[in-house]
């Protein structure tokens, strides 16, 4: 198995209940009691506390505008970077074949075992308790959100639309390197703007992701 389960405490809560954090953190292929139920709870608490705060933070917003924002907000990719940012996978329970195959760093087992995560609080603690602890952790998230007419469009469509609108060069997204194993490889990409002269990285398990971050990182330095 992975890391072990801390004894009380995690992701910013003290659990009075030490079990159910424990059964978060056990993929099924540790065996059971594992996080799946607490994941299906999970993930319609995050779809709850998106919405109330994509509901409050934006009154003039249309049920669409909202509805693509919260799954931009809950996608697996936004769990798991989460996720990571917690060291998540350091803690996680896992049977031998997902610890050989790198199931700590996998989004799909760290965004469910967030969303199991999220479920443990709010049995261990109650609705209020949970609501707080993973708005702390959505806040960076919700604040960096784009605006409202541009919700929905990737990094590189709003790079590319803030170059047209003001007749500017397109850019250009370069592989620098691949490096990992065949089913776990790592992308490095440039993104390189001729006017203004700028250049940002990106690395992710997909070309496509790194030159997504590469493109939001131009954004960063733009706006």
């Amino acid at each position: 198995m992975t890391g072990a389960a801390p004894p009380d405490g995690f992701g910013g809560h003290r659990f009075a209940d030490p079990a159910l954090l424990r059964q978060a953190l056990t993929h099924r292929s540790a065996g059971s009691p594992h996080n799946e139920r607490l994941e299906f709870l999970g993930d319609a608490l995050l779809n709850l506390f998106v919405a109330e705060q994509l509901h409050a933070r934006w009154p003039r917003a249309d049920e669409g505008a909202m509805t693509r924002a919260r799954a931009e907000l809950v996608r697996e990719s936004a769990l798991a970077g989460i996720a990571r940012g917690m060291d998540v996978g350091a803690r996680l329970i896992l049977g031998p074949g997902e610890m050989k195959s790198g199931g700590h760093r996998r989004d799909s087992i760290l965004a469910d075992a967030l969303e199991a995560l999220v479920a443990a609080i709010y049995l261990d603690a109650g609705f209020d308790a949970c609501r707080a602890r993973v708005l702390a952790w959505y806040e960076p998230l919700l604040d960096a959100l784009p605006p409202l007419h541009q919700v929905g469009k990737d990094a590189k469509t709003r790079l590319q639309e803030w170059l047209q609108g003001r007749q500017l060069p397109l850019p250009a997204y370069t592989l620098l390197s691949e490096s990992g194993e065949e089913h776990h490889k790592t992308f490095h990409v440039a993104c390189t703007l001729a006017e203004p002269p700028l250049a940002a990285e990106g690395a992710a398990h997909s070309r496509r992701a790194a030159e997504q971050q590469a493109a939001e990182a131009i954004l960063a330095q733009l706006l």
